[in-house]
């Protein structure tokens, strides 16, 4: 019984985890869509919107070329 409740309990944890790292969904004003791993970041200074793709790379788009960004 008490593995039984230590299980539930682990994999309720994993779940939980796992909803906090929200994918975005960039749409550019060509019409791309952009999908993103985890939430972009706008630097005020340079006017870039960075992010990380789904491949885990890190990327930069001009702000200017960004129509909408809204959570997947």
């Amino acid at each position: 019984m008490k593995k039984t409740l230590m299980m539930a309990g682990a994999a309720m944890l994993v779940f939980t985890l796992a909803g906090c790292a929200s994918d975005y969904v960039i749409s550019t004003k060509d019409g791309s869509m952009i999908l993103t791993d985890g939430k972009p970041k706008l630097d005020k200074s340079t006017g870039l919107l960075s992010y990380t793709d789904e491949q885990g790379n890190e990327r930069q788009i001009n702000n200017d070329n960004v129509s909408q960004v809204m959570k997947r």
